[in-house]
Protein backbone atom coordinates (compact mmCIF):
# COMPACT_ATOMS: atom_id res chain seq x y z
CA UNK A 1 0.00 0.00 0.00
CA UNK A 2 1.16 3.53 -0.57
CA UNK A 3 2.10 5.85 2.05
CA UNK A 4 -0.03 8.60 0.38
CA UNK A 5 -3.02 5.78 0.87
CA UNK A 6 -2.55 5.14 4.06
CA UNK A 7 -2.41 8.37 5.51
CA UNK A 8 -6.04 8.90 3.56
CA UNK A 9 -7.75 6.33 5.57
CA UNK A 10 -6.22 6.69 8.65
CA UNK A 11 -7.36 10.40 8.41
CA UNK A 12 -10.57 9.16 7.34
CA UNK A 13 -11.24 6.94 10.50
CA UNK A 14 -10.08 9.78 11.97
CA UNK A 15 -12.36 12.06 10.80
CA UNK A 16 -15.57 9.69 11.22
CA UNK A 17 -14.44 8.93 14.73
CA UNK A 18 -14.70 12.62 15.42
CA UNK A 19 -17.76 13.23 14.08
CA UNK A 20 -19.27 10.11 16.30
CA UNK A 21 -17.71 11.72 19.22
CA UNK A 22 -19.07 14.88 18.65
CA UNK A 23 -22.71 14.03 17.48
CA UNK A 24 -22.64 12.07 21.20
CA UNK A 25 -21.83 14.76 22.55
CA UNK A 26 -24.43 17.23 20.87
CA UNK A 27 -27.45 15.09 21.40
CA UNK A 28 -26.76 15.11 25.63
CA UNK A 29 -28.34 19.03 26.32
CA UNK A 30 -30.26 18.97 29.14
CA UNK A 31 -29.02 18.53 32.89
CA UNK A 32 -31.16 17.70 35.88
CA UNK A 33 -31.03 16.99 39.14
CA UNK A 34 -33.75 14.77 41.11
CA UNK A 35 -34.35 14.31 44.99
CA UNK A 36 -35.60 11.37 46.20
CA UNK A 37 -36.88 10.98 49.95
CA UNK A 38 -35.53 7.53 50.88
CA UNK A 39 -35.65 5.84 54.66
CA UNK A 40 -32.34 7.16 55.69
CA UNK A 41 -32.75 10.37 54.01
CA UNK A 42 -32.63 12.80 51.20
CA UNK A 43 -30.72 11.50 47.65
CA UNK A 44 -30.43 13.60 45.08
CA UNK A 45 -28.67 12.34 41.69
CA UNK A 46 -27.42 14.36 38.23
CA UNK A 47 -28.96 12.43 35.00
CA UNK A 48 -28.11 14.12 31.12
CA UNK A 49 -30.73 13.67 27.84
CA UNK A 50 -31.54 15.40 24.72
CA UNK A 51 -34.51 17.27 26.51
CA UNK A 52 -35.94 17.40 29.92
CA UNK A 53 -38.13 14.31 29.98
CA UNK A 54 -35.19 11.95 29.22
CA UNK A 55 -32.78 13.98 31.58
CA UNK A 56 -35.08 13.92 35.19
CA UNK A 57 -35.43 9.88 33.99
CA UNK A 58 -31.65 9.46 34.05
CA UNK A 59 -31.65 10.88 37.24
CA UNK A 60 -34.46 9.38 38.66
CA UNK A 61 -32.89 6.11 37.65
CA UNK A 62 -29.45 6.99 39.31
CA UNK A 63 -30.94 8.03 42.55
CA UNK A 64 -33.24 4.81 42.27
CA UNK A 65 -30.39 2.19 40.95
CA UNK A 66 -28.01 3.17 44.08
CA UNK A 67 -30.51 3.45 47.16
CA UNK A 68 -33.23 0.89 46.25
CA UNK A 69 -33.32 -2.68 47.81
CA UNK A 70 -34.46 -5.35 45.82
CA UNK A 71 -36.90 -5.07 42.47
CA UNK A 72 -40.12 -4.49 44.60
CA UNK A 73 -38.34 -1.42 45.85
CA UNK A 74 -36.94 -0.53 42.65
CA UNK A 75 -40.10 -0.15 40.85
CA UNK A 76 -41.72 2.10 43.94
CA UNK A 77 -38.57 4.03 43.43
CA UNK A 78 -39.32 4.93 39.76
CA UNK A 79 -42.92 5.87 40.42
CA UNK A 80 -42.14 7.89 43.65
CA UNK A 81 -42.56 11.59 42.97
CA UNK A 82 -39.28 13.55 43.72
CA UNK A 83 -38.98 15.90 46.07
CA UNK A 84 -37.39 18.58 44.00
CA UNK A 85 -35.77 18.70 40.58
CA UNK A 86 -33.88 21.14 39.06
CA UNK A 87 -33.05 21.14 35.37
CA UNK A 88 -30.55 23.07 33.17
CA UNK A 89 -29.62 23.84 29.38
CA UNK A 90 -31.58 23.71 26.17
Amino acid sequence: MKPVTAIMIVLAMALFAGGVVWSTLQSRQVECEVCLQFSHGEVCRLGRGADQAEALQAAQESACGGNAAGMAELIACRSQQPTRTQCSGS
